[in-house]
């Protein structure tokens, strides 16, 4: 009995030593900490499958830009009573995602509500991806996300679909900026798997998220001529402050004096002649959230003067973005330049 229990030992020593060679062989390279999973090793001839690295997922830029996008879609869902914990798991089989687009968009998708099984989960994601794409692709935006992926559950292909979508959409949130991470890029070549470390960039700074590829004056002022823009600036403060200090208020500085909207407001009321009541925003703003009401607020008074919509977004001014405070202003200077 004694040598059947050795015999059994040894085989089963020998089959772990196999195995944990087999694996020294298929992934010589995969990072530590990740595993592969037996999904991956009965992965077909030239297939790839991509997966996060474990260090990434304790980013805490990467964290909080997970938080970001779960609180906006939950904002936005909302009415639907969709609440959204986790990417990977709630948006995989293609039911938030319609949901989301449809809200964004306007429009109603053609799927059916509920999809169990894998088939009508992926039918279901080919038509909302299709109608995403057609109305990104023509903005500059690279597809990095496909049906398969979404599906697979790749949080990295979820994120970048969101990004995307907040950004066309110019959603009301701050994504935290210059967020990366590693994912480690499986492939099966001739029955071996290969592995291989890739960073990911999943944001870059909100300005070029925003304007990928509408480059205007004021990019090639503040790209090329500098002492010119100081002549703007100075045009700009001259214009600012022949109002303001009707109020006893003066700017030196169009970067952050504007930030948090009350100016912007004060503003709007002297040029047309109103005065704002105090209820309708918040003089003393302390969150971010506040900030964006009053920006958000001085806006609408742009466009109840006869303004257009500024291209701008009021994040965008309150985090000190001057390139979009200037085009607020210099609007307002055009409309403005010759009132008293």
């Amino acid at each position: 009995m004694a040598g059947l229990l050795c015999g059994t030992k040894r085989k089963k020593q020998v089959s772990d030593l196999h195995e944990e060679g087999k694996n020294a062989i298929n992934a010589p390279m995969l990072p530590a900490g990740t595993e592969i999973h037996p999904e991956d090793t009965l992965m077909e001839e030239n297939a790839e499958r991509i997966m996060l690295d474990p260090t990434s997922r304790d980013n805490l830029k990467f964290k909080d830009l997970l938080k970001v996008l779960i609180d906006w879609i939950n904002s936005e869902l909302e009415e639907d009573r969709i609440i959204v914990k986790d990417l990977e798991e709630d948006c995989y089989d293609g039911q938030v995602l319609q949901k989301l687009f449809e809200k964004l968009s306007g429009r109603k998708l053609n799927v059916a509500e509920v999809t169990q099984s894998e088939i009508g989960q992926k039918q279901k994601l080919q038509t909302v991806l299709e109608s995403v794409n057609e109305l990104l692709r023509p903005h500059g935006w690279t597809i990095e996300w496909s049906v398969d992926s979404i599906h697979s559950k790749n949080l990295v292909a979820i994120i970048y679909l969101l990004v995307a979508l907040a950004m066309h959409f110019q959603a009301p949130i701050r994504l935290p900026e210059h967020v990366s991470v590693q994912v480690v890029v499986v492939k099966k070549r001739e029955g071996i798997l290969q592995t291989a470390l890739v960073t990911k960039e999943l944001t870059s700074t909100t300005e070029m998220m925003m304007g990928r590829f509408e480059r205007d004056a004021f990019d090639t002022l503040l790209d090329h001529a500098p002492d010119k823009l100081n002549v703007v600036k100075t045009s700009l403060i001259t214009f600012v402050n022949k109002h303001l200090n009707k109020l006893n208020l003066e700017v030196t500085e169009l970067e952050s004096q504007f930030a948090d909207g009350v100016y912007l407001i004060l503003l709007m009321g002297l040029l047309e002649d109103y005065f704002v009541p105090l209820y309708n925003f918040f003089l003393t703003p302390e969150s971010f959230e506040q900030k964006v009401h009053n920006v958000a607020f001085s806006f609408e008074l742009m466009q109840d003067g006869g303004l257009k919509k500024p291209k701008a977004r009021p994040e965008d001014v309150v985090n000190l973005n001057l390139k979009s405070t200037l085009r607020v202003l210099y609007n307002l200077f055009t409309n403005y330049k010759n009132s008293d």
